[in-house]
Protein backbone atom coordinates (compact mmCIF):
# COMPACT_ATOMS: atom_id res chain seq x y z
CA UNK A 1 0.00 0.00 0.00
CA UNK A 2 1.44 3.58 -0.89
CA UNK A 3 2.17 5.79 1.71
CA UNK A 4 0.04 9.05 2.00
CA UNK A 5 2.35 12.03 0.94
CA UNK A 6 3.45 14.09 3.63
CA UNK A 7 1.75 17.77 3.61
CA UNK A 8 3.62 20.43 4.09
CA UNK A 9 2.22 23.73 4.47
CA UNK A 10 4.12 27.32 2.82
CA UNK A 11 3.54 30.10 4.55
CA UNK A 12 3.55 33.03 2.21
CA UNK A 13 2.98 36.85 4.56
CA UNK A 14 2.46 39.78 2.83
CA UNK A 15 4.42 43.43 3.01
CA UNK A 16 6.57 43.15 5.71
CA UNK A 17 6.72 39.66 6.62
CA UNK A 18 4.29 38.43 9.58
CA UNK A 19 5.48 39.31 13.19
CA UNK A 20 5.81 37.44 15.96
CA UNK A 21 1.96 37.63 17.19
CA UNK A 22 1.05 36.77 13.60
CA UNK A 23 -1.44 33.83 13.62
CA UNK A 24 1.19 32.76 10.80
CA UNK A 25 4.06 33.18 12.60
CA UNK A 26 2.19 31.14 15.60
CA UNK A 27 1.22 28.26 13.26
CA UNK A 28 4.99 28.17 12.46
CA UNK A 29 5.87 27.66 16.01
CA UNK A 30 3.63 24.85 16.89
CA UNK A 31 3.98 22.64 13.70
CA UNK A 32 7.42 22.27 11.97
CA UNK A 33 4.88 21.14 8.77
CA UNK A 34 4.52 25.07 8.55
CA UNK A 35 7.97 26.43 6.24
CA UNK A 36 7.85 30.46 5.41
CA UNK A 37 8.43 31.42 2.05
CA UNK A 38 11.29 33.96 2.63
CA UNK A 39 12.03 36.86 0.68
CA UNK A 40 15.11 39.42 0.17
CA UNK A 41 12.66 42.42 0.24
CA UNK A 42 9.84 42.70 2.80
CA UNK A 43 9.31 46.55 2.27
CA UNK A 44 9.70 47.17 -1.25
CA UNK A 45 8.77 43.78 -2.69
CA UNK A 46 9.18 42.71 -6.48
CA UNK A 47 6.39 39.96 -7.95
CA UNK A 48 8.96 38.72 -10.04
CA UNK A 49 11.06 38.12 -7.66
CA UNK A 50 8.58 36.78 -5.15
CA UNK A 51 7.72 34.47 -7.60
CA UNK A 52 11.06 33.09 -8.19
CA UNK A 53 11.20 32.15 -4.87
CA UNK A 54 8.03 31.13 -4.22
CA UNK A 55 8.59 28.60 -7.33
CA UNK A 56 12.21 27.38 -5.51
CA UNK A 57 9.91 26.71 -2.40
CA UNK A 58 7.51 24.86 -3.95
CA UNK A 59 10.59 22.84 -6.12
CA UNK A 60 12.32 22.13 -3.05
CA UNK A 61 9.31 19.68 -1.23
CA UNK A 62 9.27 17.63 -4.43
CA UNK A 63 6.84 15.10 -3.82
CA UNK A 64 5.04 16.55 -0.50
CA UNK A 65 1.81 17.34 -0.86
CA UNK A 66 2.14 21.01 -0.56
CA UNK A 67 -0.76 23.70 0.42
CA UNK A 68 -0.24 27.34 0.55
CA UNK A 69 -1.54 29.48 2.77
CA UNK A 70 -0.59 33.41 1.50
CA UNK A 71 -2.07 36.75 3.83
CA UNK A 72 -2.85 39.53 1.91
CA UNK A 73 -0.33 40.64 -1.00
CA UNK A 74 0.50 37.01 -0.58
CA UNK A 75 -2.28 36.49 -2.18
CA UNK A 76 -2.06 38.00 -4.83
CA UNK A 77 1.47 36.19 -5.38
CA UNK A 78 -0.20 33.18 -5.50
CA UNK A 79 -2.31 34.61 -8.55
CA UNK A 80 0.39 35.79 -10.22
CA UNK A 81 2.55 32.62 -9.49
CA UNK A 82 -0.14 30.20 -10.85
CA UNK A 83 -0.76 31.93 -14.05
CA UNK A 84 3.75 31.37 -14.66
CA UNK A 85 4.33 28.12 -12.86
CA UNK A 86 3.59 24.60 -14.24
CA UNK A 87 4.71 23.40 -10.69
CA UNK A 88 1.12 22.37 -8.87
CA UNK A 89 -0.01 22.64 -5.23
CA UNK A 90 -2.63 20.91 -3.56
CA UNK A 91 -4.83 24.07 -2.65
CA UNK A 92 -4.48 27.01 -0.89
CA UNK A 93 -5.58 29.21 2.03
CA UNK A 94 -5.99 33.08 0.95
CA UNK A 95 -6.12 35.11 3.40
CA UNK A 96 -7.22 38.87 3.22
CA UNK A 97 -6.06 39.46 0.05
CA UNK A 98 -5.12 43.06 -0.83
CA UNK A 99 -6.50 45.67 -3.55
CA UNK A 100 -3.75 47.18 -5.91
CA UNK A 101 -5.96 49.28 -7.00
CA UNK A 102 -6.24 51.15 -3.84
CA UNK A 103 -4.80 54.49 -4.21
CA UNK A 104 -2.90 53.78 -0.64
CA UNK A 105 -1.54 49.89 -1.87
CA UNK A 106 1.80 49.42 -0.77
CA UNK A 107 3.62 51.95 -2.27
CA UNK A 108 7.45 50.51 -3.42
CA UNK A 109 5.10 47.63 -4.37
CA UNK A 110 5.83 46.39 -7.99
CA UNK A 111 3.64 44.11 -10.44
CA UNK A 112 1.44 42.76 -8.62
CA UNK A 113 -1.39 45.14 -10.27
CA UNK A 114 -3.49 44.00 -12.14
CA UNK A 115 -4.93 40.96 -10.59
CA UNK A 116 -4.97 37.90 -12.51
CA UNK A 117 -8.41 36.75 -13.27
CA UNK A 118 -8.04 33.47 -14.42
CA UNK A 119 -9.43 29.98 -12.23
CA UNK A 120 -6.42 28.50 -10.13
CA UNK A 121 -5.77 24.73 -11.44
CA UNK A 122 -5.83 23.86 -7.45
CA UNK A 123 -8.91 24.19 -4.72
CA UNK A 124 -9.06 27.35 -3.25
CA UNK A 125 -11.09 28.96 -0.16
CA UNK A 126 -10.60 32.86 -0.19
CA UNK A 127 -10.91 34.65 3.99
CA UNK A 128 -12.22 38.03 4.15
CA UNK A 129 -13.32 40.55 6.39
CA UNK A 130 -15.94 42.72 6.94
CA UNK A 131 -14.01 45.71 7.87
CA UNK A 132 -10.64 45.25 6.25
CA UNK A 133 -8.86 48.77 5.49
CA UNK A 134 -6.39 46.76 2.82
CA UNK A 135 -9.23 45.84 0.83
CA UNK A 136 -12.82 45.61 0.87
CA UNK A 137 -15.59 42.78 1.05
CA UNK A 138 -16.67 42.81 -2.46
CA UNK A 139 -12.79 42.77 -3.98
CA UNK A 140 -12.36 39.75 -1.74
CA UNK A 141 -15.49 38.17 -3.30
CA UNK A 142 -14.20 39.24 -6.66
CA UNK A 143 -11.50 37.54 -6.48
CA UNK A 144 -12.76 34.18 -5.03
CA UNK A 145 -15.16 34.32 -8.19
CA UNK A 146 -12.26 34.72 -10.70
CA UNK A 147 -9.99 32.28 -9.45
CA UNK A 148 -12.91 29.99 -8.16
CA UNK A 149 -12.26 29.60 -4.79
CA UNK A 150 -14.87 29.00 -2.09
CA UNK A 151 -15.24 32.74 -0.29
CA UNK A 152 -15.83 32.26 3.72
CA UNK A 153 -16.60 36.21 5.41
CA UNK A 154 -15.12 36.11 8.71
CA UNK A 155 -16.95 39.15 10.12
CA UNK A 156 -15.29 41.66 11.17
CA UNK A 157 -11.71 41.16 11.92
CA UNK A 158 -10.14 43.80 10.57
CA UNK A 159 -7.27 43.13 7.94
CA UNK A 160 -6.58 39.36 9.88
CA UNK A 161 -3.33 39.78 11.70
CA UNK A 162 -2.30 40.49 14.41
CA UNK A 163 -3.81 43.53 14.96
CA UNK A 164 -6.77 41.76 15.00
CA UNK A 165 -6.01 40.08 18.00
CA UNK A 166 -6.69 36.44 16.54
CA UNK A 167 -3.95 34.36 18.65
CA UNK A 168 -3.73 30.88 16.83
CA UNK A 169 -7.14 32.20 14.74
CA UNK A 170 -8.21 28.31 15.64
CA UNK A 171 -11.04 29.20 12.86
CA UNK A 172 -8.64 29.75 10.22
CA UNK A 173 -6.76 26.71 11.12
CA UNK A 174 -10.01 24.18 10.69
CA UNK A 175 -10.28 25.44 7.14
CA UNK A 176 -6.93 24.82 6.23
CA UNK A 177 -7.22 21.83 7.67
CA UNK A 178 -10.08 21.23 5.48
CA UNK A 179 -7.99 22.08 2.36
CA UNK A 180 -5.61 18.84 3.64
CA UNK A 181 -8.35 16.66 3.82
CA UNK A 182 -10.41 17.40 1.08
CA UNK A 183 -13.71 18.27 3.09
CA UNK A 184 -14.67 19.89 6.27
CA UNK A 185 -13.20 18.14 8.98
CA UNK A 186 -13.65 18.77 12.60
CA UNK A 187 -11.97 21.91 14.00
CA UNK A 188 -11.30 20.68 17.85
CA UNK A 189 -9.83 17.49 16.56
CA UNK A 190 -7.38 19.10 14.00
CA UNK A 191 -6.22 21.57 16.77
CA UNK A 192 -5.95 18.87 19.52
CA UNK A 193 -2.50 17.47 18.73
CA UNK A 194 -1.42 21.60 19.33
CA UNK A 195 -2.83 21.81 22.71
CA UNK A 196 -5.17 24.30 21.40
CA UNK A 197 -8.72 24.51 23.15
CA UNK A 198 -10.87 25.39 20.43
CA UNK A 199 -13.41 28.64 20.83
CA UNK A 200 -15.47 28.58 17.65
CA UNK A 201 -16.39 27.01 14.66
CA UNK A 202 -15.35 27.46 10.61
CA UNK A 203 -17.68 30.38 9.51
CA UNK A 204 -20.52 29.13 7.18
CA UNK A 205 -19.84 28.81 3.95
Amino acid sequence: MQATPRTTALMIPGRYNSGPEHWQTRWEIADSDFVRVQQREWNNPSCEDWCQNLEQAVRRLGSRQTVLVAHSLGCLLVGHWALRSSRRVKAALLVAPSNPERADFAPGARGFAPIPRVMLPFPSIVVASSNDSRGSLEHAAACARAWGSRFVNAGPLGHINADSGLGDWPEGYALYKELVHDGPADPQAALLHRGVEFQGSARAR
